[in-house]
This record gives structure tokens, C-alpha cells and sequence, in this order.
């Protein structure tokens, strides 16, 4: 099943919703972008 790329974003107002609960400090690994992650998993397949 192929999507727009742009079907699983959350909105700026939902991420504003969840940046207190995200953390804010880089350690190890460079992180990725927080809305690409919380969005695959909220939207993704199994």
C-alpha cells in the first residue's frame, strides 16, 4: 500500500502536545526527528 508521505504527520499542535514528554538532551546516537517517530508509530502497520 503506497501513502503520501505527508498522511502520517502529526499536526504542530499535536508535537506541541507531546514536547514536555520528549526528551530534550542529545546523548549517544544523533536523534531523528520526533514527529517522524511518534507518527510512525501511532499511524504505522504491523
Amino acid at each position: 500500500m503506497v501513502m503520501s508521505e505527508n498522511l502520517f504527520w502529526l499536526s504542530e499542535v499535536q508535537m506541541e502536545r507531546l514536547r514536555p514528554y520528549l526528551p530534550d538532551k542529545v546523548r549517544g546516537v544523533a536523534r531523528v526527528d520526533d514527529r517522524r517517530v511518534i507518527s510512525g508509530i501511532v499511524h504505522g502497520e504491523a
